[in-house]
């Protein structure tokens, strides 16, 4: 007899992923718990182990295939039940009653727990709308949650009063939908060869964020330049130390802790604003996130309660995370709760400044770029100028200018400064925040 496997619910509201690999073949021999597949999730990979011993009958996916919660995916021969429960995972369980339509939907009688099934972009919509996902009469396929059940959620709500929902404004439908809205483009292959590739979770996911914060922010920049010399010179004699404890000690390291120290400093930085309500959103903790390359696209790792650990443990940490991010294996809730954001384009070959696009909902993002030795002209010992080679690293801050000034800019500018081109006095300053 055989059993389907369906994709499981992947949790924090994750309802769809890609198919990267398929680590199995027909005819295989699989053990419960052993990898059959990788998916590629909005910004995470995870691979999906068997819930079952038993032998690949048929494969139902092929890599690129975008499927959904409860898709079957792989077909097993002589599978044994699930040992560590006798049920499948909530996500895959069939309801016997036909789904409603939108006039007949059923009526919720208090709010739903669990996993509510919604896909990403209909999650967008209901914060931006201020819908709760569990108040919602489902109309999708098994108890799914449409864009339309959150619309006519929101209107339900308007028409009943003042109250939690809010007008809808263009841009949030918009950029609630999975194609986009951009204009039509001409057929390229008039004038010549092309080649089409269809964007990943990944890219697709950046170029949202990317278009949202961009439509949204009012950005102004401030740049400056860093003489990192005795830092450079500071980490060479401490690095072996960090390594021995399994961490790189990098400059971005030495910028995440003096990031976090300029945020306790100046909490305006450490916000969001909330236009629907009227009002800024002050968070009392700080959670750094450090844009890493993927290969696949810029995913960001968030470093929890960063102003409470130390250099050795933030090196630590910061190698671990990004490693795993690179391989595609962090966890989702790792990439989530960020305050603010760093993002080092030395390691690429970037040179002087650049303006990084704010990871909204955040207020601010600090781009550093790779440093190099400049001259630079200083008083001497004996007070006359002179003229010595420096190594400048170049860094550029991005504000939500609807919440900060430019004069927040260079005094958080002036602090992290600071920090970096006297690392040993900063290091003593710092106070336990614990």
């Amino acid at each position: 007899m055989s059993r389907e496997f369906k994709l499981p619910d992947l949790g924090e509201g994750i309802h769809e992923g890609e198919i990267i690999a398929v680590l199995v073949a027909v005819g295989q021999d699989v053990r419960e718990g052993e990898p059959i597949l990788e998916i590629e999730t909005d910004k995470a990979a995870v691979e999906i182990p068997s819930p079952f011993t038993g032998t690949v009958e048929e494969i139902r996916v092929t890599p690129g295939d975008v499927v959904n919660v409860g898709d079957v995916l792989i077909l097993f021969s002589g599978a044994s039940k699930f040992e560590a429960s006798s049920e499948p995972p909530p996500a895959t369980q069939k309801k016997t009653a036909p789904a409603p339509s939108p006039a007949t939907a059923a009526p919720v009688t208090g709010t739903r727990t669990g996993p509510i099934p919604a896909s990403p972009s209909t999650r967008r919509l209901a914060r931006e709308l201020g819908v709760e996902l569990g108040d919602i009469a489902p109309t999708g396929p098994e108890g799914l949650v449409t864009a339309e059940d959150v619309r006519r959620s929101a209107e339900t709500e308007r028409a009943a009063g003042p109250g939690r929902g809010k007008e809808p404004s263009e841009w949030a439908e918009a950029l609630a939908t999975d194609a986009g809205t951009g204009p039509s483009l001409p057929d390229f292959s008039t004038w010549g060869p092309i080649e089409m590739t269809p964007l990943r979770s990944i890219r697709k996911t950046t170029a949202r964020q990317m278009t949202l914060a961009w439509s949204q922010v009012p950005h102004v920049t401030s740049q400056d330049d860093v003489d990192v010399t005795d830092l450079e010179a500071f980490r060479r004699r401490q690095k072996s130390i960090v390594e021995a404890e399994g961490g790189k000690l990098t400059v971005t390291v030495f910028a995440v802790k003096a990031a976090a120290e300029a945020l306790k400093t100046y909490p305006q930085f450490n916000v969001s604003l909330d236009t629907a309500n009227g009002r800024i959103i002050t968070k009392k903790y700080i959670h750094i996130g450090v844009a890493t390359d993927t290969g696949a696209g810029l995913v960001v790792p968030v470093i929890r309660d960063a102003d409470q650990k130390s250099i050795s443990d933030l090196a630590v940490e910061i190698t671990d995370l990004t490693r795993r991010t690179r391989e595609r294996k962090v966890g989702v809730s790792e990439l989530q709760g960020g305050t603010f954001t760093i993002t080092n384009i030395g390691a690429a070959g970037g040179r002087g400044h650049f303006a990084p696009i704010i990871n909204y909902p955040e207020a601010a993002i600090l781009g550093m770029s790779g440093a190099r030795m400049q001259p630079v002209v200083r008083k001497s010992d004996d007070g006359n100028p002179e003229m010595v080679p420096r190594l400048i690293m170049p860094v550029v801050l991005a504000i939500d200018h609807r919440v900060l000034d430019g004069t927040d800019s260079v005094k958080f500018l002036a602090f992290f400064r600071e920090a970096m081109e006297n690392p040993e006095r900063f290091l003593l300053s710092i106070k336990c925040s614990c």
